[in-house]
């Protein structure tokens, strides 16, 4: 089996406006062109309720309305873009909620077998409603805030009526009441 290093130049096999599909040695990929070096973060949001924030959109790739949690691509053409200005700015466009607090806990890839997108999880404190949410331009978003105690049987609800479920939504409920290491969240 041949050993293929991501620092060899890659043949490019497909460029449009948001995805490029290139090859190195014999293995195929898709990356971001867009946002800074495939990086996304995603938002787990906590009401002072105890809700928790979801969205909920149609989504082109699997032909289905999914349930999510608020996201997006860091950089996303602002120059100077972090992981904590991505998340505050990506949770009041998509939620109408605002952080006091945004604490980045972990970076990892999404599909390292076929993209180079990396997303950060991060924690939201401190929330105070300033606006509807709804996503920016055509993304119509829908927000849901569910009780903690019952989010998990809600999104199995909306799983059975059809719904594409983000599996990153466990690690984020998990996440609400712990670090990445399993301590009690600060």
């Amino acid at each position: 089996m041949t050993d293929t290093r991501s620092d060899e130049h890659p043949e490019i096999l497909y460029q449009g406006d948001w995805l490029r599909m290139v090859r190195r040695g014999h293995w195929e990929s898709c990356e971001r062109t867009h946002g800074k070096d495939g990086l996304a973060v995603l938002v787990i949001a906590v009401t002072p309720d105890d809700d928790v924030l979801f969205v909920e959109q149609y989504r082109v790739p699997l032909g289905a309305r999914t349930i999510e949690m608020p996201a997006g691509l860091v950089g996303d053409d602002l120059e100077g873009d972090t992981l904590e200005s991505a998340a505050r700015r990506e949770l009041i466009e998509e939620t109408g909620w605002e952080a006091g607090r945004i604490d980045v806990l972990l970076v990892g890839p999404t599909s390292s077998g076929m993209s180079n997108e990396r997303i950060a999880f991060a924690r939201a404190r401190d929330l105070r409603k300033v606006g509807e949410g709804g996503g920016v331009a055509d993304e119509d978003i829908t927000v849901h805030a569910i009780p903690r105690e019952t989010a998990p049987a809600w999104l199995m609800r909306k799983y059975a009526e059809g719904y594409e479920l983000d599996l990153k939504l466990w690690a984020g409920l998990w996440m609400i009441d712990h670090e990445p290491d399993g301590s009690p969240a600060r």
